[in-house]
């Protein structure tokens, strides 16, 4: 009884020790509140009441018009491209990092950051100086006809350099805390690589890496800096549906634009339902 007691009497110090007056809390959370409804509802709602300001006919012609179609084809084909490869890239690369010691393991994990401490600009033109003509291997792709910049290749790299990171982040701190027991004890019975990582490895880290590989294909399909830079803005050809959506903002300052960032928007919303699913998902295993 004693015992009950003073686990009773902490309870009720801890409580009291975090428990702010009710104003304190009402304050707090209208101050969140009114910040999320001024910064985030009102301008995506916003994006949905202009995009039918001119009627539901332009918003048809909006996002049926070839370029836009084109444009979303494009934008769908690098997320298509890049999610896949970094999931292998990420998973790999948190593996040897997560569960293996040896020299240079901070440097390569600082140099998986880079991309997230350089600017998406200066990606690109990382890539346009790395595939220029006055480049060494750009003179000699240009002489063997292969065409890297301003062209689609150049729009996956770009893409694949920015999203890099998304992956291994989220498997990182997984593979770390889950250490190598299950892994050794099931290479002590006789399973071997493939089997221990299917079977073991696989089912630990499958909600973290759905949820990088959501993370990533989110920045995939809103990737704007880097890829404005290596795309050269060719219509119909090199550009995606967010550098579609500023070339017609320019032109078009109506409802066109809203249009097309609709789809973006419905795209991010549809990404958040996904990344709470998983969350949920996370917690309840846990």
């Amino acid at each position: 009884m004693r015992i009950e007691h003073i686990v009773k009497h902490e309870h009720r110090r801890v409580r009291a020790a975090t428990t702010e007056p009710l104003w304190v809390r009402w304050l707090l959370i209208s101050i969140a509140v009114g910040f999320l409804t001024c910064f985030l509802l009102l301008p995506l709602l916003s994006i949905f009441v202009q995009s039918f300001s001119d009627g539901v006919v332009v918003l048809r012609q909006s996002l049926t018009n070839p370029v836009a179609l084109a444009a979303v084809r494009l934008t769908l084909i690098t997320a298509a491209i890049v999610v896949p490869i970094n999931i292998v890239f990420g998973v790999a690369a948190a593996w040897c990092l997560g569960k293996f010691e040896f020299k240079g393991k901070s440097i390569i994990i600082t140099l998986i950051d880079v991309p997230f401490a350089v600017s998406p600009v200066i990606a690109g033109l990382l890539f346009v100086f790395l595939f220029s003509t006055q480049s060494t291997m750009g003179a000699w792709l240009v002489s063997h006809n292969i065409k890297i910049l301003y062209a689609t290749p150049a729009i996956v790299l770009a893409t694949m350099f920015v999203t890099a990171p998304f992956v291994v982040r989220e498997l990182l701190p997984i593979m770390q805390a889950q250490g190598t027991e299950e892994e050794l004890a099931a290479r002590v019975l006789g399973a071997r690589g493939w089997q221990i990582f299917w079977r073991v490895t696989l089912p630990n880290i499958k909600w973290g890496l759905l949820y990088g590989a959501i993370l990533c294909n989110a920045r995939a399909m809103g990737e704007f800096g880097a890829v404005a830079v290596v795309s050269g803005k060719f219509r119909g050809q090199t550009l995606t549906l967010p550098l579609y959506i500023e070339a017609v903002h320019q032109e078009y300052p109506k409802s066109a634009p809203f249009a097309l960032a609709s789809v973006l928007a419905l795209l991010a919303i549809v990404t958040l339902i996904i990344k709470t699913i998983v969350e949920w998902k996370t917690q309840e295993e846990v």
